[in-house]
């Protein structure tokens, strides 16, 4: 009998050792976005330095220079010469903010869950909107809020800025609103529901990024109005814009009261964005792949 030779194992190859990824660099990231922040926070600390000095160290060559003495004699004056106009502004940017968006809201659900005949046609003239500077309708606007008695006051400012907005407004509810699955809308229309219940029970509960956008962004854009502002009231419905413009000396310029002024203008514009900024990126992309 032939003996037989045991079966030789075959030479493995080794497996090639995975490289370890290249490390990110948490440090050099973090100080990147350190300097973007000081650069971005420069003018706000000019402003805020300036604002604490008297009118005699309130001087452009020693913008960058702690106060020698602190006073707060410009926020003083600053809060006297913009009490009205911010409380105009407020007249003008909450209402005007909400009635947008709920007329955007409505637009935007019909355009996309209730498609009727001629729906795009519609959602393009919309659009046509948005790209109509406000030069090109100043006159007619004068015009048409003349004859409806409406010229001079915080009302007439409001309807003007609720129709401008409606475009924008209608574009982002529509976008976002494409992208709620249309079965829950066919469900709730074989439930019995009609078109109005079905945004109050369904659509609406959803559409809370979408909203934060639209409040935001009418916010700032009424709150910073002065184009309008300046054409269609009179000086007793000045909004802060227009109050913060006449802040101004006749021989010497009042920096310190000019610096407080413009913080006072600011912060209710970035109080918004503190409270729904998360909001505003997930409302603002939301259909961007879709529709």
């Amino acid at each position: 009998m032939t003996a037989v030779s045991p079966p030789q194992a075959r030479p493995v190859a080794p497996r090639a050792v995975p490289r370890p990824r290249r490390r990110r660099l948490p440090v050099v990231r973090m100080t990147l976005l350190l300097v973007f922040a000081l650069v971005f926070l420069m003018p706000v600390y000019v402003l805020l330095v300036t604002s604490f000095k008297p009118l005699s160290e309130a001087d452009p060559s020693r913008a960058w220079l702690l106060p020698e003495v602190w006073t707060a004699e410009g926020w003083r004056a600053a809060w006297t010469a913009l009490a009205p106009g911010l409380w105009n502004s407020v007249q003008l940017a909450v209402p005007g903010s909400l009635i947008s968006a709920v007329l955007g809201s409505l637009n935007g659900y019909v355009l996309a869950k209730w498609r009727f005949p001629g729906a795009d046609a519609v959602f393009t003239l919309f659009l046509f909107g948005m790209f109509i500077p406000y030069q090109a309708v100043m006159i007619p606007l004068v015009q048409l809020m003349t004859a409806a008695d409406l010229i001079g006051g915080i009302p007439g400012l409001v309807l003007a800025h609720v129709v401008y907005g409606l475009p924008i407004t209608t574009l982002i509810f529509r976008n976002y609103y494409v992208t709620i699955p249309d079965e829950m809308v066919e469900a709730a229309r074989v439930d019995g529901a009609g078109m109005f219940r079905t945004y109050r029970w369904v659509v609406l509960p959803l559409s809370g990024p979408a909203f934060a956008v639209v409040l935001i962004w009418q916010f700032t854009a009424l709150w910073n109005d002065f184009l309008f502002a300046v054409f269609l009231t009179g000086p007793l419905s000045w909004p802060t814009t227009v109050a913060l413009n006449n802040i101004a000396g006749a021989q010497v310029v009042p920096y310190s009261q000019q610096m407080a002024a413009a913080l006072l203008a600011s912060l209710p514009t970035l109080i918004v964005y503190v409270l729904l900024g998360r909001f505003f990126m997930r409302g603002l992309m939301a259909g961007a792949l879709k529709g």
